[in-house]
């Protein structure tokens, strides 16, 4: 089956490689290339692309703004030399993020997560939102580390913990940081494996090894034998997330 994109990009260079990997692609048919947001907004209406190659920031009117007004839906793969505007893109329900500049390789596999979307709009599963109008939890959460960024699984997070205006990411004997309030990565992990011990603490519920009694309150253990304590006003919820596992 072949599916028609749009790419939508202000940078030669960039709009360039776009339009040569799509081109690489069998299954991915390209029906325009516009280079700023209000003819990015026309098209998508026009073309009525499955696909949209999107850049954040464009003249005229920034890519977040133009998915936010379009009338047409297509699958998203948001493109932004800025990783400051992951969480947003993800709130808006794009299927991927690619920070410039992007190999073949990234490509790749940001074209093949829209395939299984695509496939799965097309026999009638959910798509890249939850049906209840909020996106589907991240599977992945864009951290720095050193000089790039790394697409890091959620699932192989441990525990999160808020830093002041940052989030550290507990992974392994890893650490990053993140640039959000532990608020909002709540309100996009999956509540199924994710929950809030403490208003500065979000633990993967996988890594939970024992529940002890500890003083006048609750102690998780976790796998790396790290102790946790729980706040009084959650211990309900989590006891009850814990027998649900």
């Amino acid at each position: 089956m072949t599916f028609s994109c749009l790419i939508a990009e202000d940078e030669p260079l960039a709009r360039r490689r776009l339009e040569t990997l799509v081109r690489e692609v069998p299954w991915l048919r390209c029906v325009g290339v516009v280079e700023d947001g209000p003819r990015a907004r026309q098209a998508m209406d026009a073309q009525l692309p499955d696909l949209l190659f999107l850049d954040v920031e464009m003249p005229g009117l920034s890519g977040l703004a133009v998915l936010e007004a379009a009338r047409h839906r297509p699958v998203v793969v948001f493109t932004t030399a800025y990783d400051r505007y992951a969480v947003r893109a993800f709130d808006l329900a794009a299927t991927d993020y690619l920070l410039k500049p992007f190999g073949r390789a990234r490509f790749r596999a940001a074209v093949e997560r829209a395939r299984e979307a695509l496939a799965r709009r097309e026999t009638g599963e959910r798509g890249v939102g939850r049906g209840d109008g909020r996106p589907e939890p991240l599977t992945r959460l864009l951290v720095r580390d050193r000089r790039r960024l790394l697409a890091l699984p959620t699932e192989a997070i441990d525990r999160l913990e808020a830093e002041d205006d940052y989030v550290r990411v507990h992974c392994g004997e890893r650490r990053f940081l993140v640039r959000m309030p532990l608020g909002e990565l709540e309100r996009r992990l999956d509540p199924r494996r994710f929950v809030r011990v403490h208003r500065r603490r979000i633990v993967n519920l996988e890594r939970v090894t024992t529940a002890l009694p500890g003083g006048s309150g609750l102690v998780l253990e976790l796998r790396d034998g790290t102790r946790l304590a729980v706040s009084r006003r959650r211990r309900a919820l989590l006891r009850a997330r814990l027998l649900s596992i």
